[in-house]
């Protein structure tokens, strides 16, 4: 069997990291309207509540993506390139990437996230499903950069690049940051041979009381998954967050065309860290995720901004959800 390589570029425990991590969060957290990233809900236990959350009926983005690349998994692997270097942006537990493998047969599979040691856990398991794959994880932050290893570079070299970006992770960013992000993506995949290009899922645009129950769902799993969140910044930052102060609410806003995350005060709240002080009144608010939602020919503008052709697009019968590739 081969034995994944790994690289960790993301280290949260080297001092500089610890310093640029502690002046982000205090720089979100001082903000008239507190705001923390959300890549900041992905420790170890953020993480597996994520997939959780996934499993969940009022969760529809992970099961109808999943339908649509089941449904069109031929014409997909038609469209992309076979024996490339597959890059799976933000690969938690690394199943989405694994469903196409039989299709693409993919050279070498490279998952990316921040939450290292759960990316590590989850590279190593599945090397055994697939032991004669090439398989390298890089536990890096890809919102800022999308560098690789020069040397994990060097055994890609001439295969053709498929960066593969599921989910809809892409509404975690505004339009002109989620166009900053494909465009690194868009340089990444002309370091590749012939035929790279980025497969993506993508949220659709909808009606409030299909997106509202996905991002509160009725057992609380997206409630514990925000809250977790406080308890990764008490950890990095050195605060006194409690969480049973808090509480989660998510909404929909029509005009900015997303669903917004936030923590809520149930009371008055005076939180502590290292140099500072934070009060916040009852109803006082972190705000900690967005998911934007868009529109088939808007998303398909996107891609071209960032560089990319006009995308080939599927999506489901209801059309609440879709699937995108866009070559270089």
């Amino acid at each position: 069997m081969t034995t994944p390589q790994f690289y960790q570029l993301h280290d949260s425990n080297s001092t500089a990291v610890k310093a640029a991590i502690r002046a982000e969060l205090t720089e979100g957290l001082l903000k008239p309207q507190a705001a923390v990233s959300p890549k900041y809900l992905y420790d170890a236990l953020g993480s597996r509540l994520f997939d959780a959350i996934t499993e969940l009926p009022e969760y529809y983005p992970t099961r109808t993506e999943g339908t649509i690349i089941a449904q069109h998994l031929t014409a997909i692997a038609q469209q992309t390139p076979k024996g490339a270097a597959l890059i799976d942006l933000g690969a938690g537990s690394c199943e989405k990437a694994a469903r196409l493998f039989e299709a693409l047969k993919p050279a070498h599979y490279i998952p990316i996230d921040i939450s290292v040691e759960y990316l590590r856990q989850t590279v190593h398991c599945l090397q055994r499903e697939y032991p004669q794959m090439r398989m390298s994880g890089v536990g890096m932050d890809f919102s800022s950069e999308m560098l690789l290893p020069a040397e994990l570079m060097a055994q890609i070299k001439g295969l053709p690049i498929v960066v593969f970006y599921p989910g809809s992770s892409i509404g975690n960013f505004a339009p002109e940051d989620a166009r900053a992000l494909l465009s690194r993506a868009h340089a990444l995949c002309k370091l590749g041979g012939a035929g790279s290009g980025l497969l993506i899922g993508v949220d659709l645009v909808k009606p409030s009381e299909i997106l509202e129950p996905a991002y509160d769902d009725a057992l609380g799993v997206t409630a514990s998954f925000n809250l977790n969140m406080l308890l990764n910044i008490n950890n990095l930052l050195g605060s006194n967050f409690a969480p049973q102060d808090w509480q989660h609410v998510a909404f929909f806003d029509k005009q900015l065309s997303r669903i917004e995350m936030h923590l809520q005060a149930k009371h008055d709240v005076t939180v502590t860290w290292p140099g500072h002080t934070r009060e916040f009144k009852r109803g006082g608010d972190i705000h900690t995720e967005n998911s934007y939602k868009w529109t088939i020919s808007g998303f398909a503008d996107l891609l071209q901004s960032a560089g990319f052709s006009k995308p080939t697009s599927w999506t489901d019968a209801k059309d609440w959800f879709s699937v995108h590739w866009a070559s270089t």
